[in-house]
């Protein structure tokens, strides 16, 4: 099959992009940086350089294309000047017009959890938007990847660990958690992508479901800290935290609504209705890594 891929080299786009060349199929990895070109064709990919947020770009890319897979780029929580929901609006509005313009047939797109919701989930509420845009082209085949909880998410939390001794947030402690690898989503997402497919569906990716004390067990065990806490704390403070270390405030709502939501049972509540099947990656095999990278600093 001729795949594209969007997410440069990123955690899931480059093991999906390994995974898939080496399973034989043609594919055209797009990335916003002329630097990463000579990995990416190390790989056995060849590399579109250019940027999702320019439809005439990604229409002439996908043309032709067997599939394509379509994720939102990571954005700077720390630009004051950043218009978060219109940044992701956009992008997802440029996958819609460019997939409608260049005729491809099948797509994957990155979601998330709580996608199911209108409101209340903080900064992930574009993704609603965007699946409804995704969800009105006629004769396209869409798989939407809702993945949960990212594991390197957590290295958020190492100026806390190391200052403060403990994790604090306002969801987890004796509350469930639902983690996903990078390594497990790609794995998902390169067996929807080369799965035909009729109208359009949703699949969760998931890892592994623990309490935020479970967590901060696994995680205290890797870095010499046995004892290592998750502490429950409010809204307002977490909010605060985020403000003191330069967040846009915005954003950092958003944040905190989203973590809130996880809390309470909202945004998990379609994910529980519709479990998957765990991935294989645990979070004891993550915990090497994040303890090679807490140690570093």
């Amino acid at each position: 099959m001729k795949i594209i891929i969007t997410g440069s080299l990123g955690n899931i786009s480059k093991p999906l992009a390994t995974e898939l060349v080496q399973k034989g199929h043609e594919i055209t990895v797009i990335s916003s940086s002329t630097e990463k070109q000579t990995e990416i064709e190390a790989l056995g990919a060849k590399a579109a350089i250019g940027s999702v947020e320019d439809v005439a770009f990604l229409t002439d890319t996908f043309k032709g294309a067997d599939a394509v897979y379509c994720m939102i780029p990571r954005a700077n929580y720390f630009d004051p000047n950043l218009d978060l929901d219109a940044f992701t609006r956009k992008i997802g509005n440029t996958y819609a017009e460019a997939i409608e313009n260049s005729g491809v047939k099948r797509v994957v797109f990155l979601s998330s959890i709580g996608a199911h919701l209108e409101q209340n989930s903080g900064i992930i509420q574009r993704y609603n938007e965007i699946e409804a845009v995704l969800n009105k082209l006629q004769n396209v085949a869409i798989t939407f990847m809702r993945p949960v909880s990212f594991f390197y998410n957590i290295l958020a939390y190492i100026p806390a660990i190391k200052t403060k001794g403990i994790i604090a947030a306002n969801y987890g402690a004796d509350k469930m958690i639902p983690w996903v690898s990078p390594n497990d989503i790609a794995e998902a997402i390169a067996d929807e992508i080369t799965t035909p497919l009729d109208g359009k569906k949703v699949r969760y990716v998931a890892s592994e479901e623990l309490t935020g004390h479970e967590t901060a067990k696994i995680l205290g065990e890797a870095i010499g800290k046995p004892d290592l806490k998750w502490v429950l704390i409010s809204d307002e403070e977490v909010l605060n935290g985020l403000v003191n270390v330069g967040m846009q405030p915005k954003i950092a709502e958003g944040l905190v609504e989203m973590y809130a939501g996880l809390y309470n049972g909202l945004l998990g509540e379609d994910y529980v209705r519709n479990r998957p099947a765990m991935g294989k990656t645990k979070l004891a095999e993550y915990a090497k890594e994040f303890a090679a990278i807490y140690n570093q600093n």
